[in-house]
């Protein structure tokens, strides 16, 4: 049954544009399946045309891990981070990884009002030996 998941989540994705689901304006997210699960964030930079998110990592995690939904509620949009493949590595990065989408690959036009829907989570304190 694993297969038959991992096939209909790739497909999913594949149907997605440029790495990003755009909901229509008045979706309402906890009704729309989505992909994977939402991502703690250890941080969240929106400049005028990148969304940049610092996230955990094992030691494998990078951008195809990760899917940004973004969701349109008039002039502003939300970008919410989920976790569509697990990092299983066993070298965790203290400061997690950063990961970059442009507004372009999001469908967003630059300068746009963005916020960020995901829960925030200290990077993890990693001991020394």
């Amino acid at each position: 049954m694993g297969a038959i998941r991992t096939l209909a989540l790739i497909g999913a994705v594949a149907l997605a544009t440029s790495g990003c689901a755009l909901l229509p304006q008045s979706a309402d997210l906890r009704a729309v399946a989505m992909p994977g699960q939402v991502e703690p964030i250890h941080a969240a930079a929106i400049t005028r045309d990148l969304a940049v998110f610092w996230v955990s990592s094992n030691g494998c995690t990078d951008k195809s891990d990760l899917f940004p939904i973004v969701a349109h509620e008039g002039a502003a949009s939300t970008i919410t981070l989920r976790r569509i493949e697990q990092d299983v590595c066993e070298t965790p990065i203290a400061d997690g990884v950063e990961v970059i989408w442009s507004f372009e690959e999001l469908g967003l036009t630059p300068g746009s009002r963005v916020s960020v829907n995901n829960p925030y989570q200290l990077p993890s304190t990693i001991p020394t030996t």
